[in-house]
């Protein structure tokens, strides 16, 4: 694949850390616990995201139209929602589980074998349809019940704990886990200094 340009603001790239397609996507939208940053702010940004997320049918960059990035977010925000919903054990919204369903119903990237991964007649269309089928099978799986929240406070990504003792309380111990390591280490060295 081309490599797409990478944006100048290091808070624009895009975190591929949660482990499943719909999960990273749902991470285009930033700290949604403070004031959110939007990772795809406009069609070039969704097309860098497909491509990164190796859901692009060819070398060529994905065109991206208009009513492209509009579905991306609606959908997005659809996925966050539903699997919210799901992860806490409350009955998602039927909307929300309407528009997942919907996208997920039109033809998504058909794999192919040899150096071009995908095929599609319309590459960003079916990318969004990919991952909201992709969401579709986490959330009507078993694989629901390993999905977590990063337990740093200033986080607020969702990923898939693959760890043997399913014990991961971080997004990536490069991110989060480190941060969080830095300021017990900090807790413990001025609680000791007040003795």
């Amino acid at each position: 694949m081309s490599s797409a340009p990478v944006p100048a603001d290091p808070a624009l790239a895009f975190p591929f850390i949660g482990g499943r397609p719909c999960l990273d996507f749902v991470a285009t939208l930033g700290r949604r616990h403070a004031t959110p940053l939007e990772r795809i702010p406009d069609t070039a940004a969704l097309s860098r995201w497909i491509t990164e997320a190796e859901l692009a049918a060819s070398d060529e960059p994905v065109r991206v139209a208009s009513r492209d990035l509009v579905d991306a977010r609606v959908l997005r925000e659809a996925i966050h929602r539903v699997l919210r919903a799901a992860m806490d054990g409350r009955r998602p919204d039927a909307a929300d589980v309407q528009r997942v369903n919907d996208l997920a119903a039109r033809p998504d990237l058909a794999p192919q074998l040899g150096p071009v991964r995908w095929t599609s007649r319309h590459p960003a269309r079916a990318a969004l349809a990919t991952v909201a089928r992709d969401a579709v099978l986490l959330v009507g799986g078993p694989l629901l019940e390993r999905v977590k929240k990063c337990e740093n406070p200033g986080c607020s990504l969702l990923f898939l704990d693959d760890s043997q003792a399913r014990r991961r309380r971080w997004c990536s111990m490069e991110r989060c886990g480190n941060l969080a390591k830095v300021a017990g280490y900090r807790s413990r060295s001025r609680a000791a200094d007040t003795r």
